[in-house]
């Protein structure tokens, strides 16, 4: 049968989740007929993401009847033949709800398929002479072959109409043995790695995610950021994202010699690293920002603000967010003032209140507390609901106000006075002093993670709950 020439290139969507049939525009005339097979351009108008492809593999058939899988490997693949006929079987074998879930095509030469990792895939030849070719964006390992998943052709629960029986097909020894899908197991998902897991933001994301599997925590002890092994320091095909909770936050000490090289390694050289292993690998990076790459001179800061970073911190911080911003799945979640599990202003206003001690503390710094266990779902909201990729700001929610009124807070919450708060300037404060620069307003525009559908929790609410916390 010849392919049907001059079709439009169309996608349609299957019962299987992320399988995607298309339709391509064959061009023919007395001579025979062209394709194009893949295009980058128009295949991603069409809808699909760019898989990366770095491979291509042409299966050829000699006979109809020709059976081969079914498959299920550990990349993403877009099939098509490249003459004759072919009835293709697809069974969802992923971990998740829509495990064995069942579609099944015939393909010639003017129809394509987008197979996501995971899913199995088995071709019947209809023809003598048929060849298929398939694009997959990793390359093809025996290391590889103990991340397929098989499931038997047979099987009575896909309940495949094979337009050959299979007594009839030509069909391997292993393919004829393959298990039943009662005892297949399914393909986990890709792991996602939490990176500067033993900070605030990381403690906070261990309990967030202590319930999956799929999950990995890594500290310095881990895994090295800087060394010079981090390409191959993981299988990263195996991941699909990268959480970066790791940070240099001395701003004062990040002035000095040696903090000002530990403070660009670690916000910016580890980060670039990460950034490359991310793109070669096609992972989603998420990454933690700062207020401080502004100069703090506009009232509320928007994502798309220019970077205006007063001291070594910040100018690290923005460096770091001009690369992550190029891997192609990105967020950047740029965040203030973080109040968690470890040493913060909270907890150490805490501690002067329960000594007696009445504290100066700055009053013309304006901005919004962050508590972990916000940020945290924030990631977790961006990752789950596959919101578009990019920058976001992540604060707590509720009025502006500065560290004095905070502090003043604390100490009615600890039972003392807010009057044993005292407020001066930062000019003041830090009098004599050796100290980094510092953004005078550091209040996030929410709107944009507000239209994601999440609702970040009012700042005072936590800061009761949080004090609390700290007496029990």
């Amino acid at each position: 049968m010849a392919p049907t020439f001059s079709k439009p290139l169309t996608s349609r969507e299957t019962p299987i989740p992320g399988v995607v049939l298309f339709d391509l525009p064959v061009h023919g005339d007395n001579r025979g007929w062209f394709k194009e097979n893949w295009q980058r351009a128009r295949m991603t108008a069409a809808g699909l993401d760019d898989f990366g492809p770095v491979q291509n593999n042409i299966s050829f058939n000699e006979t109809a009847g020709t059976t081969r899988g079914i498959h299920a490997e550990p990349w993403d693949k877009f099939i098509s033949v490249a003459t004759g006929r072919v009835f293709g079987a697809w069974v969802d074998l992923r971990e998740g709800p829509s495990f064995g879930a069942v579609f099944t095509a015939e393909l010639d030469a003017s129809t394509a398929i987008f197979i996501p990792r995971g899913v199995g895939n088995a071709f019947q030849t209809l023809e003598d002479g048929t060849a298929y070719t398939y694009l997959v964006n990793d390359h093809w390992s025996a290391d590889a072959l103990d991340q397929y998943v098989f499931l038997n052709l047979a099987d009575e629960t896909a309940a495949i109409a094979w337009p050959i029986p299979l007594a009839e097909a030509e069909l391997s020894e292993k393919d004829r043995t393959h298990p039943r899908l009662a005892d297949v197991t399914p393909l986990a998902p890709r792991r996602t790695l939490v990176v500067g897991a033993d900070g605030q933001l990381g403690r906070a994301l261990r309990e967030a995610l202590a319930d999956h599997d799929s999950v990995e925590f890594a500290g310095r002890a881990e895994l090295d950021l800087l060394g010079a092994d981090l390409d191959d320091a993981r299988p990263w095909s195996a991941y699909g994202t990268i959480i970066n909770a790791a940070a240099y936050t001395a701003v004062d000490a990040a002035e000095t010699v040696d903090g000002r090289a530990a403070a660009w390694a670690v916000n910016v050289t580890a980060v670039a690293a990460l950034a490359r292993v991310a793109s070669a690998h096609r992972l989603t990076l998420v990454h933690i920002s700062s207020d401080y790459v502004f100069d703090g001179s506009a009232e509320v800061h928007g994502e798309n603000e220019p970077f205006t970073p007063l001291g070594v911190y910040g100018q690290t911080k923005a460096a770091g967010d001009a690369i992550v911003a190029t891997v192609p799945r990105h967020y950047i979640l740029r965040t203030s003032w973080v109040i968690g599990d470890g040493a913060n202003f909270v907890r150490t206003m805490a501690g002067l209140a329960g000594r007696g001690i009445s504290p100066s503390v700055v009053d013309d710094q304006t901005g919004r507390l962050t508590f972990t266990e916000d940020l945290a779902a924030a990631v977790l909201h961006l990752l789950d609901t596959g919101s578009p990729f990019g920058t976001y700001n992540v604060t707590n929610d509720g009025e502006p106000q500065s560290w004095a009124q905070i502090a003043g807070e604390v100490y009615a919450l600890a039972g003392r006075s807010r009057g044993d708060v005292t407020g001066v300037s930062t000019e003041e404060y830090f009098a004599g002093k050796a100290a980094a620069p510092r953004p005078l307003r550091s209040t996030l525009e929410l709107a944009k993670i507000t239209a994601t559908g999440f609702t970040p929790p009012d700042a005072a609410d936590r800061l009761r709950a949080y004090v609390r916390g700290l007496s029990s």
